[in-house]
């Protein structure tokens, strides 16, 4: 069992890390003896190798994820007048890259089994200025992308893949990221193929469209100092690109150790009967997907969800909440005066959902002591009751 007085970190980035510390020292050392911090060789390998990696022709290092959602809008041309369609249960960057450019966002709600957009809802939010579709995988699970896609196709929509949390996911055996116009990639310190800082990628089949979101990444300028378009400055550095392919090669290894993890939990949530009372609901798996769990995200469906949390917290148990405040909401966006009857499961989904620590090396006595944190909870409950 257990240590009752040790804490479980939500996050670990430096204990994920500390086995690759020489690989990291060896990799950057290189880097500056080179002297090449921008567009040195550890970035073209890197984007060959995620290419490679998730199957498609090109991959293209960008300074973020932000950026790597906000190019290919850059690159169709999108812009005031334009409509984009959007989940509204996501991180604030899958939509502000609209609102950057002057493109309004259609908020589109999530099936509930999954927390991801609803292909049905994307179909009849559809009209004739729907410029693209932007679905998220969130969590690192596929939405529906093959319907996503034969529906954005039927109107020649193209689609942009939010793939910031889903590298290494699949459905129907093919990779996220290959499936739309543009995949779009974050590495984050806290994704499953996280950097020591920001960076960001985008993959796409199509040699024209590679090539014209290198020229929206670099100024728009084509040959030096003179430029075709207005773009913007959105490079991935050498020194991340190099720490970058020391962890993709042990990626499959990480993603392997989540999906552990998550069948742990799934098992000792069963076990302790909280989820046959549906105090707590696991996180839905599609058949069709192949989920590499960048967040275990547990529905609390008897309304105490912000209490659990706070006693996780008092116990030295991290969780999170994502996310608390759809888009929809959000201050910024009112503006939009979004139909709140037509987001009913985000806005279920953001009163219900609590993350709980699930990183790679992750132990198996840290899971035991969440999932009897998360028991002792609810027995403390039904005794008050029972008073």
């Amino acid at each position: 069992m257990a240590d009752a007085n040790r804490g479980v970190p939500l996050l670990d980035v430096n204990r994920d890390n500390r086995p690759l510390r020489d690989e990291f020292i060896e990799a950057l050392t290189e880097v500056v003896d080179s002297g090449r911090f921008l567009f040195g060789p550890d970035v073209t390998s890197l984007e060959s190798e995620i290419a490679g990696y998730c199957q498609v022709d090109n991959a293209i290092g960008c300074a973020s994820g932000s950026d790597a959602l906000l190019l290919p809008l850059m690159a169709l041309g999108i812009g005031p007048g334009d409509e984009v369609i959007v989940p509204s249960f996501t991180f604030f960057a899958s939509v502000s890259c609209i609102t950057r450019l002057g493109a309004t966002p259609v908020f589109v709600d999530i099936c509930p089994d999954t927390f991801n957009i609803d292909p049905e809802g994307i179909r009849e939010a559809i009209t004739d200025r729907t410029r693209a579709i932007i679905p998220v995988h969130l969590f690192g699970q596929c939405a529906q992308i093959d319907r996503i896609c034969q529906i954005a196709g039927d109107r020649d929509i193209p689609v942009i893949e939010d793939a910031a949390q889903a590298i290494g996911a699949a459905y129907h055996s093919r990779p996220a990221g290959s499936w739309g116009s543009v995949g779009c990639f974050s590495f984050y310190p806290t994704k499953n193929l996280g950097g020591m800082g920001d960076g960001g990628m985008m993959t796409t089949n199509d040699a024209g469209t590679a090539d014209r979101l290198r020229l929206f990444a670099g100024h728009g300028m084509r040959p030096r100092y003179y430029h075709q378009v207005v773009g913007i400055n959105s490079r991935l550095d050498t020194f991340q690109a190099a720490v970058l392919r020391v962890k993709l090669r042990r990626l499959s290894d990480a993603v392997q150790d989540r999906q552990t993890n998550a069948d742990r939990y799934s098992r000792l949530l069963t076990e302790s009967k909280l989820v046959a009372s549906d105090q707590v609901i696991l996180p839905p798996l599609d058949p069709n997907a192949f989920h590499v769990w960048n967040q275990y995200a547990i529905r609390i469906g008897d309304g105490r969800r912000d209490a659990l949390r706070a006693h996780l917290s008092e116990h030295g148990i991290g969780s999170e909440i994502y996310y608390p405040v759809p888009m929809h909401q959000q201050e910024c966006f009112e503006y939009l005066n979004v139909d709140r009857d037509t987001m009913v499961e985000t806005e279920r989904a953001s009163m219900e959902v609590l993350n709980l620590p699930i990183f790679p090396s992750l132990s198996e006595d840290e899971q035991h002591r969440v999932v009897e944190c998360i028991g002792k909870f609810y027995a403390a409950g039904a005794k008050s009751a029972a008073a």
